[in-house]
């Protein structure tokens, strides 16, 4: 018995435009495997004028994400416009009319989650956003399902597939920063507004939705350390070669001796016979380490129109055996797309994080620098491991380059605050991470 589907798809983007495309193409493939048959019964776009694929018939075009929602032929909403208002009155409203959700809005999720589950688990709605991390990777599906039977000891994450670009250009060519992020927008790896990306959020709003499926509670995003990458200069990942190291973009999530959670992202120190270092171009990684299952990887492309439609299209058929499932089932939490539970329940202040360090530091070459500057870590209880004074840069100022034994984060910042109050220091200080696994 052939079951159809009736889709409703708000936004018609590059993915959009993907999942419209390759829902056609691979229409027989799709039948044969699952028995279901998928139809795009409407397109909600912002500007029906707008011109766009000529696969695409206008008569599927309709001026608001509202129409959606009012066409009783659809059973499944896909939401790919992005944003956290619209896009959540749409998800929402999709749960309140019984209509199955996809997703692919790691912003939405990590502000909102909580209250979306909830609602979805209320009214026995299941939600699928295996696009929301990683693109084609099936990370979500993974933690969900594959690794229940687990308790997660960690997850550490290349997350976002531009910076690892700009970062693996620094260090394979040489590339100072701006020339990389250049050369990574002239093939398309940049947004059109790249601060996401840039400044650590877009791998900082997927960390929390791997969080709260690992752990079973949803991390605010105002507790959690967030840095980008737009401090990093070719004269660090120069040293951080020297050291034995590469400098990545990374998620880290871990569960700790106490059981409290431990939650970040920053340009990271990551030694150079780690498979994630390994990790280069535009490419996303995860690995995840449970206590059953040990140590295990996820590699692939963590971003674009293929990579991303391939996981929307594998949730449209896990909706669409949703749909099969008896209604004594659906209040399943497994269905709804989110377990919550009280194993865990606690994050740890970015603050009070243990971390060691990689410090740069641009000062005046004179005479009593370098004791001015140890006295305040001294001060701040902070173990120097290692010093590098490379010559002068010219014009009285030298870098000096510090790796740090471990201390909490509000240590670090303390100490930072007062050495950049020091005349001797020319520039901002560079703090970066420095994993060991």
């Amino acid at each position: 018995m052939i079951h159809p589907i009736g889709i409703g798809l708000a936004g018609f983007g590059t993915v959009g435009g993907g999942v419209f495309k390759y829902l056609e193409q691979q229409r027989e493939l799709l039948l044969e495997r699952t028995g279901a048959s998928f139809e795009i019964c409407a397109v909600a776009v912002r500007d029906q004028r707008k011109q766009r694929d000529s696969m695409l018939p206008k008569s599927l075009l309709v001026d608001s994400w509202r129409d959606l929602l009012n066409d009783p032929r659809i059973q499944v909403i896909v939401e790919l416009m992005g944003g956290t208002t619209d896009a959540f009155e749409l998800i929402k409203g999709a749960i309140e009319s019984g209509r199955a959700v996809v997703t692919g809005n790691k912003a939405l999720l990590a502000e909102r989650g909580e209250e979306i589950f909830a609602l979805a688990k209320k009214h026995a709605v299941p939600i699928f956003y295996e696009a929301a991390v990683a693109g084609g990777i099936p990370i979500i599906q993974n933690l969900r399902d594959a690794f229940v039977g687990n308790r997660i000891k960690s997850i550490h994450g290349i997350l976002n597939g531009t910076t690892n670009y700009i970062l693996s250009r620094m260090e394979e060519e040489g590339l100072n920063y701006d020339e990389a992020l250049s050369e990574a927008t002239s093939r398309g790896y940049v947004e059109a507004d790249p601060t996401l990306d840039l400044s650590g959020w877009d791998a900082g709003h997927k960390a929390i939705i791997l969080a709260a499926l690992a752990y079973g509670f949803w991390v605010r995003p105002e507790e959690i350390r967030v840095e980008g990458i737009e401090a990093i200069t070719a004269a660090d990942i120069g040293f951080a070669k020297k050291f034995g190291y590469s400098i990545k973009l990374l998620a880290s999530i871990r569960d700790t001796a106490d059981g409290v959670i431990e939650v970040g992202v920053s340009p990271t120190l990551i030694p150079k016979k780690s498979i994630l270092a390994s990790v280069s171009g535009s490419f996303n990684a995860i690995a995840v380490k449970g206590d059953l299952v040990g140590e295990t990887l996820f590699y692939g492309r963590g971003a674009g129109c293929e990579p991303t439609t391939s996981s929307v299209i594998g949730d449209l058929v896990a909706a669409a055996h949703a749909f099969h499932v008896p209604q004594s089932q659906t209040l399943s939490s497994h269905l709804v797309g989110f377990t919550p539970h009280s194993l865990y329940g606690k994050s740890r202040p970015a603050l009070e994080i243990i971390s060691s360090y990689y410090l740069r530091l641009a000062v005046e070459d004179q005479p009593g620098v370098l004791a001015t500057i140890a006295t305040i870590f001294g001060e701040e209880g902070i173990s120097i491991s290692s010093l590098v004074q490379p010559e002068s840069c010219g014009e009285g100022e030298t870098p000096l380059v510090f790796m740090i034994h471990k201390a909490r984060y509000g240590m670090m910042q303390a100490a930072l605050e007062k050495v950049a109050r020091l005349t001797c220091v020319k520039a901002k200080p560079v703090l970066l991470n420095v994993e060991t696994f």
